[in-house]
């Protein structure tokens, strides 16, 4: 019986091993997926697969950490080089969970060319089930990735997270500035991202700071490279006395819509009269980081009259966003590490 089990490992073993290029296969085409990285928190911290969850095999309390996974979505786990994954995807399979392990680990993944990444990356997908993956850099940096292509929205390198966005991304697509403060607009790192055919896109005064790109204005829209609709929209102060931070007219906000899937990123602003004007929205990225833009009471009041499916709050300093979940129970609130 024994040497059954042993010619018939898959059989007895009950999980799957994947190569690099079936395992990536999966994670785009299969939406239910759960991404695992069961290395350790430093090993996760240094890179990892974007999306990918952690959870620690040798952490004593690997088993009840993973029962927070759904049992009727698939698992897909790797690790260093698929020693721990294989030992982790095995009680994975002996809980219940129908699991599958990259065989190489991140190693493989990273000699086939594959990307990785030390940021938190939210996953949701276009109306034709294509993945778009937001990587939540820091602050108001975000990257947007789809279909092969990269935009980058308020790009900077510093802000107490150090990014080197010559070796951590690919050139840029896309480029989006909302307005010209320091902690949005960068010239050198524009300089870095930029290749030949990249569509740089700034509200006028920073088109003006910088001398390049295309100035867009609040109400105005164009189409991006793979049919995606970009809209500016306006983003400013209305509280008396904050006015001068942000004033009306000169910043933009951005609303994308990619294969049906729409994005916001408010940029700069306070809950202003026009997003009453913006309609399904999926994703809204909403700042709060008073009094420069708003308060939790006005990011609550703002997401209540946008409705997002995602409310991911961002910009947010020290500003505490705790109370934001009980106060909006029938929306997904993500709390991330974008201060």
């Amino acid at each position: 019986m024994m040497a059954f089990c042993f010619l018939s490992l898959f059989s007895c073993k009950g999980y799957k091993d994947l190569s690099v290029n079936e395992f990536e296969t999966m994670l785009a085409q299969d939406q239910t997926v759960q991404l695992v990285d069961v290395r350790t928190p430093e090993e996760y911290a240094e890179n990892h697969l974007p999306g990918a969850l952690n959870i620690d095999w040798k952490a004593d309390d690997f088993a009840e950490q993973a029962q927070m996974l759904d049992k009727d979505r698939p698992v897909l786990v790797y690790c260093r080089s698929g020693r721990r994954s294989a030992e982790a995807a095995a009680t994975l399979d002996g809980i219940g969970f129908k699991t599958y392990n990259m065989k190489g680990g991140i190693i493989a993944w990273t000699e086939a060319g594959k990307r990785v990444t030390k940021y938190e990356v939210e996953r949701f997908w276009t109306t034709s089930g294509a993945p778009v993956d937001i990587t939540l850099i820091k602050h108001g940096s975000l990257e947007i990735a789809y279909n092969g292509l990269s935009i980058q929205i308020d790009a900077v390198s510093g802000l107490g997270k150090p990014t080197d966005y010559a070796t951590e991304f690919p050139k840029a697509d896309v480029i989006l500035v909302t307005h010209e403060h320091g902690d949005h607009l960068e010239d050198a790192t524009i300089a870095t991202l930029t290749k030949p055919e990249t569509i740089l896109i700034l509200n006028e005064k920073s088109r003006n700071q910088i001398g390049r790109g295309e100035a867009m204005h609040n109400g105005e829209s164009r189409e991006l490279p793979g049919g995606i609709k970009l809209e500016a929209v306006p983003a400013y102060n209305t509280t008396p006395g904050r006015e001068m931070f942000h004033p009306q007219g000169n910043g933009n906000g951005y609303v994308l819509t990619i294969d049906g899937l729409k994005i916001y990123v408010a940029g700069d602003t306070e809950d202003v009269p026009e997003m009453a004007d913006l309609k399904d929205i999926c994703v809204a990225f909403l700042p709060v980081n008073q009094p420069y833009t708003m308060t939790p009471e006005q990011c609550i009041a703002a997401a209540k009259v946008i409705k997002p499916k995602v409310l991911i709050p961002y910009h947010f300093s020290q500003t505490d966003l705790s109370g934001l979940p009980a106060a909006l129970p029938e929306m997904d609130v993500r709390l991330r590490q974008m201060q």
